[in-house]
């Protein structure tokens, strides 16, 4: 269990945490979200001690073993293969190996009690070695590295000789090598590609341990927690549920606090009406100081808007094109003579398309969404543009094409020609850049600020054609729905390179998935795509594996097995479904029941508004406890489901 209790942290004048008290329980799922700069990191520098609290106090077991993933790595000067690196990841392993080594060593130099003494604590060690999982920790390393995008060849590369990106892949690899009881991680996805953000995915939800995830990834929130943390205006809160049911609560709160604000707000005036009507009557001179007083001891009820609303991005209208918007014929690229990084590759994009190119990284996605954009010349091949096409381009390097002594204003205006400086204003104002804001430089704006100038730049052309190249990274998760909804409505063409999964998903129509083997074409959604893909999988799974011949009486007695473990499967679900059920009715009764109440609050009718505040807060108890019940029952189903799905499978 890790307490927070009355924490308060400042750096310099700046207040960060205001007498925070949270808890995260053992085995708990939970993601940490809120604004940049918000205090997110300064919990986890709290709990591995890299850090004090000004006040309160931090309470983390000494026993458990910690993983912490920060967001910026330190400098390394770390000359040892990739692969040592990474197994060496549980100080504890290496130092029994150690001693296993020189007790090795040694043998073979004693006799007689010395060496059956010796020989006995090598077996004791070897013991500890394997019963802490010390002979798989090579196993789980090459997996960890093979899920997050190396090669075996780089295995046997010295880790600095990797870029600051796959240095970030490889110290996570080495974390979750490791094995600890916590597992922090802050913005893991940064680096990643979409296949390793799914990979990440399927290895975190089967970690058996507590995990703490700062993300803006609404794809890896939703999927692998189960608490969210908010942390706003030096406040922390605890919500009982994934990011999605989050929000949903947070606005929930809001309007509840609005409500009794409200509330107390008519009682207020109501007091203050009559201590000033009775004020200078000698005869009302006690009931007038007892209503001072109540007014003294009454606390102020502020309602914090804390859902902050997606700034609204307003795209101008593409020009006409042509049906076919882009295209390439049998195009080969290298940066030098015969290390080709794309071949053969043969891709049409038709007219309000909307694709996203999918694939490891070194694959070639960038370099393919540069040579549709023409910065790139193919090797081999051809690029055909459609007739009336405005290409714009937003690439990795944005920053190189910016003037950075120029101020936000300035530097948007020589964008266009066209737009009146109200509407550059406009959108700069929907990417955050009001007021003063738009005085500022180029050179002193931090990551996030220069992507969203370079965004909001592109956007004021009017181009037909849209190119983006990891257009979320730095952007929090405001911004990202806000220019999700943006691209989702514009009738223009749009083609992307993204890590954001749900970005993809909510956006993509057709899928560029480039294979070792090849361009691989799917015309749908990412759900659709991850479905084909598994599809192909298990199809080159059952081709691999030849089973042998089986006689007819062994065919019937796996029949009679797999009939037996179904209706087993069913007598123990039906209890479990019952559950689910009466958790879920109760959920919505007083989801309902709490929808209701905020209704009459917000009219301010009812006579008793006291009994209806109380009520909404128990109403807020029983739905934590009601959810709670209904997430058991629900991960208890999922896990019976498995377990039998896997002996079914293993006796089929």
């Amino acid at each position: 269990m890790i307490q927070f209790n009355s924490v308060c942290k400042a750096f310099g004048t700046q207040q960060v945490l205001e007498d925070v008290t949270v808890t995260v329980h053992p085995g708990e799922r939970v993601g940490i979200v809120g604004p940049n700069g918000a205090g997110k990191s300064t919990l986890f520098d709290l709990i591995t001690d890299t850090s004090s609290p000004d006040k309160g106090s931090v309470l983390v077991p000494g026993e458990l073993r910690l993983g912490y993933v920060r967001q910026q790595l330190n400098p390394h000067q770390e000359g040892r293969f990739l692969l040592t690196y990474v197994t060496d990841a549980v100080p504890e392993l290496r130092r029994i190996h150690e001693q296993i080594r020189t007790l090795e060593t040694s043998l073979a130099e004693t006799t007689g009690e010395d060496h059956d003494r010796q020989l006995k604590r090598l077996g004791d060690l070897q013991t500890e070695f394997e019963h802490q999982g010390g002979y798989q920790v090579e196993t789980r390393a090459k997996v960890a590295l093979g899920g997050l995008g190396f090669s075996t060849e780089d295995f046997a590369r010295p880790f600095n000789a990797f870029s600051g990106g796959w240095q970030m892949r490889a110290e996570l690899a080495r974390t979750l090598v490791g094995e600890p009881d916590v597992l922090l991680l802050d913005e893991p996805t940064n680096y990643l590609d979409v296949p390793a953000v799914e990979w990440l995915r399927g290895f975190l939800g089967a970690f058996p341990g507590t995990l703490l995830l700062i993300s803006h990834d609404r794809y890896l929130l939703n999927t692998l927690t189960r608490v969210t943390i908010e942390v706003v205006a030096t406040q922390v809160t605890r919500y009982s549920g994934p990011y999605n049911w989050y929000m949903e609560q947070r606005e929930q709160r809001y309007l509840q606090q609005l409500s009794a604000a409200k509330n107390q707000n008519r009682k207020r005036e109501q007091v203050e009406r009559f201590v000033e009507r009775f004020r200078s009557k000698n005869t009302k001179a006690s009931q007038v100081q007892s209503r001072v007083k109540m007014l003294e001891k009454m606390e102020v009820v502020t309602p914090v808007q804390l859902r902050m609303k997606p700034p609204r991005i307003t795209l101008p209208p593409p020009p006409h094109s042509g049906v076919e918007v882009a295209r390439l014929d049998d195009v080969g690229f290298a940066y030098s003579p015969g290390k080709w990084i794309l071949r053969n590759i043969d891709v049409r994009i038709e007219r309000g398309e909307k694709a996203a190119i999918v694939g490891l990284n070194g694959m070639g996605k960038t370099t393919l969404l540069r040579i549709l954009a023409g910065a790139l010349a193919p090797v081999e091949g051809k690029r055909v543009l459609g007739h009336h096409v405005n290409v714009g381009y937003l690439s990795q390097d944005f920053t190189d094409v910016m003037d950075p002594n120029a101020t936000v204003f300035e530097t948007a205006r020589r964008a266009t020609a066209e737009r009146s400086d109200g509407e550059i204003r406009d959108l700069l104002g929907a990417f955050r850049f009001s007021g003063d804001a738009v005085t500022k430089t180029v050179q002193v704006l931090s990551g996030g600020e220069k992507v969203r100038l370079a965004l909001s730049r592109l956007l004021l052309q009017p181009c037909n054609l849209l190119l983006l190249d990891e257009p979320t990274t730095h952007l929090d998760v405001e911004s990202r729905e806000s220019l999700e909804l943006a691209l989702r409505d514009h009738a223009g063409t749009l083609c992307l390179v993204s890590h954001d999964i749900e970005f993809v998903r909510h956006l993509a129509q057709k899928i560029i998935a480039i294979t070792p083997s090849g361009i691989k074409l799917y015309h749908g959604g990412y759900d659709y795509y991850r479905e084909k893909l598994a599809a192909e999988t298990a199809a080159q799974t059952s081709l691999a594996v030849e089973t042998p011949a089986t006689t007819g009486d062994e065919r019937k007695a796996r029949k009679r097995e797999q009939a037996r473990l179904r209706q087993e499967f069913f007598k123990e679900r039906q209890p479990l479904e019952k559950r689910v059920e009466k958790c879920e009715a109760e959920v919505e009764d007083l989801e309902a029941e709490q929808a209701e109440l905020v209704g009459a609050l917000e009219k301010g009718d009812t006579p008793d508004m006291g009994a209806l505040s109380q009520r909404l807060g128990r109403i807020q108890q029983d739905l934590s406890q009601a959810t709670s019940a209904w997430e058991e029952a629900a991960l208890e189903l999922e896990a019976l489901t498995e377990a039998y799905q896997q002996r079914l499978g293993t006796d089929a």
